[in-house]
């Protein structure tokens, strides 16, 4: 089957646009297990760009376990694919709707996990939640944005889940959800009213893990992200101009080391 695909233009990566037409290609069935992928010269010719973004494209679809590459014949899809890789696109990280979806998938998996947390705790768990969000209430004391301690906070009360597919997603999301940390922090640094509110929210989250009470924890844990989500958007035009797409730029960094 002869493929036809659409020149990709500045915005995101050229590469990340290349691979993820040829990705669409081979996940929705057109390229099929042991088909062999056009030419290098004709992925050029079609996506009108120069060799080397091709050869990081196909770098990027081989990391995924998509394509191989058989010596002297070509690159041919992948006889057994692997299951389908969790992957964003790029071209949809630095935006602060993108950072808004971001904090949805975090209030979903971060509200059950508060509740297994409170389930599941143990006095070494509290202690080392306790010890998290005091280090994070002190780095902003001392004037730092804190999310290095933001996010050894909300891992602290991960470990307490004791759920590994759920660790391993939230460490997955982590390349990601780092970014999205630098973004709302920066925003709520710039309101007192927003910081302080952060660290009642916090502290309900705390309370109610150390307290046992799964439905609280995860209705705590809920509110904090949606309360972030609200202050989002609150957030006025001029600081998404000044400073929301180099914050962003973590995201893109994270899609990036994924492939």
């Amino acid at each position: 089957m002869s493929q036809h695909f659409t020149p990709v233009s500045s915005g995101a990566r050229l590469s990340d646009q290349v691979a993820e037409q040829l990705a669409a290609e081979i996940k929705q069935g057109r390229l099929q297990p042991g088909d062999k992928l056009p030419t290098e010269a004709r992925l050029v010719e079609q996506f009108q760009v120069s060799r080397t973004v091709v050869r990081e494209a196909v770098s990027r679809l081989k990391s995924l376990g998509l394509v191989d590459s058989r010596q002297g014949s070509g690159v041919f899809v992948n006889q057994h694919l692997p299951f389908a890789p969790l992957n964003f696109e790029a071209q949809l990280a630095a935006s602060q709707e993108a950072v808004i979806q971001m904090v949805e998938v975090r209030r979903a998996l971060e509200a059950e996990v508060a509740a297994l947390a409170a389930q599941r705790r143990t006095n070494a768990d509290v202690r080392a939640i306790r010890q998290a969000v005091k280090a994070l209430d002190d780095a902003v004391q001392a004037g730092r944005n804190g999310v290095t301690e933001d996010v050894r906070f909300h891992r602290a009360i991960a470990d307490a889940a004791r759920n590994p597919f759920l660790l391993q997603t939230l460490e997955y999301l982590g390349q990601f959800l780092h970014g999205v940390t630098e973004v709302t922090r920066a925003n709520e640094a710039r309101h007192v009213d927003f910081a302080n509110d952060v660290q009642t929210e916090h502290l309900a989250i705390v309370t109610a893990v150390e307290a046992g009470d799964a439905d609280q924890a995860r209705q705590a844990a809920a509110a904090h992200m949606g309360n972030a989500i609200v202050r989002i958007r609150r957030a006025d035009p001029a600081f998404w101009q000044q400073v929301g797409e180099r914050l962003a730029q973590p995201l893109i960094k994270g899609l990036r080391s994924t492939t």
